[in-house]
């Protein structure tokens, strides 16, 4: 008995020891492709006066180059930096590395869903589609002990407080103009309310800019110190759907600084440092520049369906940009994401498998 005792306690504490990801911090950019990710500016879309927003030498000023490598990396400095030197890196189709979501429908609210539950519901067929009744991995996480009320998400779309069901999932999820810090909020808190309600409001009460999004998630982390935290940022969606490639651009290279200045938080805390993941990915792909379909996804959009996802942390082999033939779905990244933190995501629902090779 005393031997099987001693043998139980060594496994727990070499499982303690394998399990270094403490706190995981979960990001999305709205819609942005894997073209601009891996070969960075498309001159088929900056050189169109549709798209370029009369300004295509400010394009090719800030991220051309006649290297792709060079390119990607002045679009996203510290993607094609930090992450790709400590991370890895999924979706250059160019290399055969593929991945896809697996709902037929290829756009938002359907994306997001399969992204957090890990599973394919046919019903959730609409970006106006009721609470979610599916079970998502944060609120799974939300539910065990370590990390009960330590689970937050941001997002700049009114529509996450139904695709995470914020009431049943318990868990905080501000959206678009929810206010931050309930009826208690900080003179900080106060200020982004304040800021946010009175800003230029570009795509009306549906959607805030992502600078508020993001400092409301950066204060909830520095403040709060959420395990487990979700931000959804928009922009990169919005102003494709605009036909603005200037902006679209610019939208995703605001966001890597915001995802650099978190890891530099991130980086420089005892509670976070060397024990937090990053997660990063989208909620579907977009057309290319044939018939203009850059703009917009949906089923009827070839290649809407293609998407891509990076991870760095201390579960995660540094590997950089994965160029082996593979084909990997959104419906694993729940699992994923529970595997990271050291759970096995069980709900009433299907949950397909982890990607294992992330580990």
């Amino acid at each position: 008995m005393k031997k099987a005792f001693f043998i139980l306690t060594i496994l727990l504490s070499l499982k303690s020891l394998a399990q270094k990801t403490e706190n995981i911090i979960i990001i999305t950019t709205d819609g942005f492709r894997w073209q601009e990710v891996f070969k960075g500016v498309d001159p088929a879309i900056a050189n169109d006066k549709k798209f370029n927003q009369g300004d295509s030498a400010y394009i090719y000023k800030k991220y051309a180059d006649a290297d792709i490598k060079e390119a990607r990396k002045k679009l996203m400095p510290f993607f094609w930096s930090e992450i790709a030197s400590k991370g890895q890196i999924y979706g250059n189709r160019d290399l055969g590395n593929k991945v896809d979501v697996a709902n037929p429908y290829w756009f938002s609210y359907p994306g997001y869903s399969e992204i957090m539950t890990g599973n394919v519901d046919l019903k959730v067929n609409s970006n106006s589609y009721k609470p979610n009744p599916n079970v998502n991995v944060l609120e799974f996480l939300n539910q065990q002990s370590k990390l009960k009320g330590k689970v937050a998400a941001f997002g700049a779309w009114d529509a996450f407080d139904r695709i995470l069901n914020e009431e049943r999932s318990g868990f905080t999820v501000i959206s678009a103009f929810d206010k931050v810090g309930g009826n208690k909020p900080t003179a900080a808190q106060k200020l982004l309310n304040e800021m946010r309600d009175s800003s230029f409001k570009p795509f009306h009460m549906d959607e805030c800019l992502d600078v508020f999004t993001h400092y409301q998630a950066l204060d909830e982390l520095k403040t709060k110190k959420p395990k487990v935290l979700y931000i959804a940022y928009g922009e990169t969606d919005e102003w494709a759907h605009h036909a603005q490639y200037r902006s679209y651009l610019d939208a995703a290279n605001q966001v890597d600084k915001w995802i650099q200045e978190i890891w530099t938080f991130v980086q420089n805390d005892p509670q976070y440092k060397n024990k937090t993941t990053l997660f990063i990915t989208v909620d579907h792909g977009r057309g290319d520049k044939v018939k203009a379909q850059w703009t917009d996804h949906g089923a009827d959009v070839p290649g809407a369906s293609e998407i891509w996802f990076a991870a760095m942390g201390p579960e995660i082999a540094p590997k950089g940009e994965i160029k082996t033939e593979s084909q990997f779905y959104q419906k694993q990244f729940a699992q994923t994401l529970a595997k990271i933190m050291g759970y096995d995501f069980k709900t009433d629902h299907p949950v397909e498998k982890e990607i294992s090779e992330l580990f």
